[in-house]
């Protein structure tokens, strides 16, 4: 926070009248006492505006830029305190309250919500201290190993992901129970090798943009007079990644299964199609590559790989399969009293599943443009991107690359006041990132449609508490300013203004007045689980989401939803 200018942001008053401070306000509890005659904060001092310096500012009691930009102020908190959320003592002492307003106008004690104001200056944010009196955690529920098992093993994503394969592996007794007696040996081929195909398709749609936005806008239309229980369940949309790797599992493992089938019969001299067999175990070759790289472990050490081996292996396993399907019609029709090429091709179900797969493939670089932009740099840790080139409605996601063939970055937008543009905040969150802000871009690369996010769900509670770190603040504020709704937010981040700029600052306090942004240079990490508790208990919300990194928000999501309060943030494969 920058220091006041003494010859405009401070009252002038008569130069022969001295300023006298009596009072301070006790850092844990916000009353206000006596000053102690030992305490180094000077009582009575006489000044003129002109001579005010800092270190006289400091002595008054007022925060200075020293306040929040001196290490060691950080450096004094113990781990302790760090963990239960309290400012380190230096802090308190210097700022002397719960919260530190910044203002251009008259000096003013105020009170807002359930914290009290420093004497300072009427503003519309605040920079605030977490309080040290917080509610106490309640016990988790259920013993440790079920929590573990429950909430680790057992979550959304991990049923739908069961659910998937158990059907498919029902769908294989029942196709083996069928073909018991057949000989060869084993289920029909062209079986085998339409249910591959189904489920590639099945693993496609639901990651396909309109499809996407679409059950969103079935599950947001869940009216706040259910159960407050059907409406926690429906809020776990956003683990429909589940379906994605379940579906794409079975896909392999079927196709697994083909090979198997056609290599027997290749090698008892039933199918005499060496063509077929190759592109067979090409095309295995790249199922398997596409769910080694997808694996979690894997996708999180070197995402680049993962996404450049998805997309180029995808594209050449949809083209393969054309020529397979191609190929193996062409041998069925040419066996005595078989159908034409065109009428063998027309009757495979495989046929007509990979025509939707190709045109949903296609679909979203058929809506690939350039588009002007306006970058806006906050700081050397963030930059604003502005668009003007469409409308966007509410709470949608957009994706962004500089070259289309390499990487993509999906970025929540933040709709204009005018509604006829947006924005998007990147942080510096790695090497792509760092670039967008050292070396501003007037030009970027989107393609298909914006897809609504996680936080959209939460229109389905009447009151839900935000809670967010870093330019995790850009999703919030577009879930708040295009859809407001009675809310409190938690935004924990290194320097909010410095970093983010006052245009933020302004945005986040029209979407909650009272809303608690701790400056973590001045007070240290606070404990998120206890904070957002504090708030869900004081403002009676229904649901908690957090918008953070991967780990915080395992974290804030595990130790709420293990105490029984719905709490929802995005998976890695969200």
């Amino acid at each position: 926070m920058e220091s006041p200018n003494t010859n405009e942001q401070w009252p002038r008053p008569d130069s022969s009248q001295s300023f006298h401070t009596t009072q301070q306000t006790h850092a844990s509890d916000g009353e206000n006492v006596k000053n102690d005659p030992s305490d180094p904060i000077v009582t009575d001092v006489s000044f003129c505006p002109e001579t005010l310096t800092t270190a006289k500012a400091s002595a008054l009691g007022y925060p200075t830029e020293n306040t929040f930009k001196d290490d060691s102020i950080t450096s004094s908190a113990s781990s302790d305190d760090l963990e239960k959320g309290v400012a380190p003592v230096t802090v308190q002492k210097q700022i002397g309250a719960n919260e530190i307003e910044k203002s251009n106008n008259e000096p003013a004690v105020g009170e807002r919500g359930h914290h009290t104001a420093n004497p300072s200056y009427s503003s519309s944010w605040r920079i605030s201290v977490p309080p040290r009196d917080l509610p106490k955690l309640p016990v988790k529920r259920e013993r440790r190993i079920w929590r573990g098992i429950r909430h680790n093993f057992f979550t959304v994503y991990q049923r739908l992901f069961a659910t998937c394969c158990i059907v498919n592996v029902v769908a294989f007794i029942v196709l083996l129970a069928q073909h018991r007696h057949s000989r060869p040996w084993g289920p029909n081929r062209g079986d085998v090798a339409t249910a591959a195909a189904a489920n590639v398709l099945a693993s496609f749609l639901i990651r396909q943009e309109n499809v996407i936005n679409s059950l969103y806008a079935i599950c947001c239309a869940t009216p706040w007079w259910f159960p407050l229980r059907f409406r926690r369940i429906v809020a776990k949309l956003y683990h429909f990644g589940g379906v994605h790797s379940g579906c794409a599992v079975s896909a392999t493992a079927w196709f697994i299964l083909f090979t198997a089938l056609i290599t027997m019969d290749y090698a008892s001299g039933d199918y005499d199609q060496p063509g077929v067999m190759a592109i067979t175990y090409v095309l295995l070759a790249l199922f398997l590559s596409i769910c080694i790289f997808a694996v979690p472990k894997f996708r999180i050490v070197s995402h680049n790989t993962f996404e450049a081996v998805h997309r180029f292996a995808g594209w050449i396993a949809v083209a393969l399969f054309w020529v397979l399907i191609l190929l193996v019609a062409k041998a069925a029709s040419d066996m005595p009293g078989a159908d034409s090429l065109g009428m063998t091709v027309v009757k495979s179900p495989t046929f007509w599943i990979l025509l939707v797969i190709t045109f949903f493939t296609i679909l979203p670089w058929l809506r690939l443009r350039k588009v002007e932009a306006f970058p806006e740099v906050l700081s050397n840790h963030a930059i604003r991107i502005h668009f003007k080139y469409m409308k966007i409605g509410p709470i949608l996601g957009l994706r962004i690359s500089d070259n289309p063939l390499k990487e993509w970055h999906a970025f929540a937008s933040i709709p204009a006041p005018d509604g006829q543009s947006f924005s998007l905040i990147v942080s510096d969150a790695g090497d792509w990132t760092k670039k967008q802000i050292m070396e501003p871009a007037h030009a970027y690369w989107v393609r298909g449609i914006p897809i609504t996010g996680v936080l959209r769900m939460a229109i389905v509670f009447k009151r839900i508490v935000m809670v967010t770190t870093g330019s995790g603040i850009g999703p919030v504020l577009s879930m708040l300013v295009s859809h407001p709704m009675p809310c409190r937010l938690l935004w924990s981040t290194p320097n909010p203004e410095n970093t983010y700029g006052e245009n933020i600052m302004e945005t986040v306090c029209k979407a909650d007045p009272d809303a608690m942004i701790i400056n973590t240079r001045a007070s240290g990490r606070p404990d998120m689980v206890a904070l957002a508790y504090h708030l869900y208990i004081q403002s009676n919300a229904e649901a908690v989401f957090c918008i953070s990194n991967p780990n915080l928000t395992r974290k804030v999501v595990y130790g709420l939803e293990s105490r029984g309060i719905p709490a929802y943030g995005p998976i890695w494969d969200s």
